[in-house]
């Protein structure tokens, strides 16, 4: 009789935190939907501040307008992290086109992040196409010397899960021009890592690693459609040269700031919960998906949780992080600073995958935090969250360790999201306010939900 009655008890009890849960859930979401200031602080960040660039004069502006934003939210505390960035200028608008005979085709390029200029007066060189670093490296030294390698491996369409067309091909952007460098190559000019067949060249970093800066060759991005037509006129013109031009420069490093805000726990202030996103961006656009997003959305965790007066047991902080691009020197400070102060994180949660309607949840963490987490997949039903899986979660909380932790990323749809990315069209007016809101409370909610039940 005493089991039954105890049995009943716990049913009762989790009965009750279950309603307690969709309660705090449907409030979390109404709240989000109705008076966040998510979308009217990407807007500003976007629009009145543009793109964030390490370094650049727009990076400074955006750290000192988030964190007067987080003041305004009334957190018990908002400061900055110095770290020192890396300081990359692209300079003048780049110059492509193919010569054949006395006609020139011109091709929309630009030049990748953190690559070195061409000559002032440009290059222009033979050009050899390739669809892999293994087909580079077979050619070897006697064929590519002197040459422009043209590397045009598609992001793969059959993969539904467009990060992974994404990272079976980036390697060809990242060690591109280093690895052809090597060979004897003069340049380097890349497809750019898009789905769709578009006119937009996009950027992000190529990583030289070690090589001497005056063995570094020149590096840069073609369109989509640029590379399909390229491709077409070098297989009907085996002569054929290519000139591109740009004069980009890597200056010495300069200090910049994490931008960070935390509401102090109720019960266990030194157990701390991370939110966040990197507020730097490329320079094409004004990266409101990439990251823009993620950062206003972690803003309005905090935002969401003192409009409900929510009093967390746990201190739940938000950083903005500088330097995910060409870097990663935010997140590696932040490390370096919470291993320096003895600072224990039990959870990590990154929006890094832009602003479009969220799904799910991708988790890192032990089989009894993961199943522990995999518990709640029917509070977020009704929200049509339905994705919790293993996977990776992201590169700005990839740093941080503690004794034990779980890290999340926010998992939007991702099917369009790398026609955006890196490129001059990720601009403010290719953000959903909704699906943008939607985000932040699928956030907020999961952060709620680990804040009550914790760690296993």
């Amino acid at each position: 009789m005493k089991k039954i009655v105890f049995l009943l008890l716990v049913n009762s009890t989790l009965m009750f935190s279950q309603t307690n849960d969709e309660a705090m859930l449907k409030q979390i979401y109404k709240v989000a939907l109705t008076e966040s200031k998510a979308y009217p602080w990407l807007d500003d960040l976007s629009n009145k501040i543009g793109h964030r660039l390490s370094g650049s004069s727009g990076a400074a502006k955006a750290v000192t307008y988030t964190k007067q934003q987080m003041d305004l939210l009334g957190l018990d505390r908002v400061y900055l992290q110095e770290v020192m960035v890396p300081k990359w200028v692209r300079g003048e608008k780049e110059v492509a086109y193919l010569q054949v005979g006395k006609q020139k085709k011109s091709f929309p390029i630009c030049a990748l992040g953190m690559s070195v200029a061409t000559p002032k007066n440009g290059l222009l060189a033979n050009v050899i196409e390739v669809k892999s670093l293994e087909e580079l490296k077979a050619l070897g030294t006697e064929k590519v010397k002197g040459k422009i390698i043209f590397f045009n491996r598609p992001m793969n369409p059959e993969f539904i899960e467009t990060f992974h067309a994404y990272g079976s091909c980036v390697d060809q952007r990242s060690s591109g021009a280093r690895e052809a460098g090597e060979l004897g190559a003069v340049g380097v000019i890349v497809r750019s890592m898009n789905l769709r067949l578009d006119d937009f060249p996009h950027t992000g970093s190529t990583n030289y690693k070690d090589i001497a800066m005056d063995k570094r060759i020149p590096a840069a991005a073609i369109s989509t459609n640029g590379a399909e037509e390229l491709s077409k006129l070098l297989k009907e013109n085996l002569n054929a040269k290519l000139y591109f031009k740009q004069s980009c420069q890597t200056m010495e490093d300069v200090l910049s700031y994490n931008v960070v805000g935390e509401i102090t726990g109720s019960e266990h202030p030194n157990k701390i919960m991370v939110v966040g996103g990197h507020l730097d961006s490329w320079d094409l656009g004004d990266g409101s998906h990439d990251d823009g997003a993620g950062c206003v959305q972690s803003m309005a965790v905090l935002e969401v949780f003192r409009k409900l007066n929510y009093k967390p047991k746990n201190t739940i902080r938000v950083v903005l992080f500088m330097n995910e691009e060409n870097g990663v020197k935010g997140g590696l400070k932040y490390e370096e600073l919470s291993n320096k102060n003895k600072e224990n994180h039990i959870f990590a949660l990154e929006s890094d995958s832009g602003g479009f309607t969220p799904r799910g949840f991708s988790i890192e963490a032990d089989d009894s935090n993961f199943d522990k987490i995999t518990t709640w997949k029917s509070l977020f039903e009704p929200y049509l969250i339905h994705i919790f899986r293993k996977g990776h979660t992201g590169v700005d909380i990839g740093p941080l360790k503690s004794e034990k932790i779980v890290k999340v990323a926010l998992q939007p749809d991702s099917q369009r999201y790398f026609d955006y990315h890196h490129a001059a069209n990720d601009t403010f007016d290719a953000v959903n306010k909704r699906e943008l809101e939607l985000g932040a409370a699928s956030m907020a909610s999961l952060m709620y939900l680990f804040d009550q039940y914790g760690l296993q």
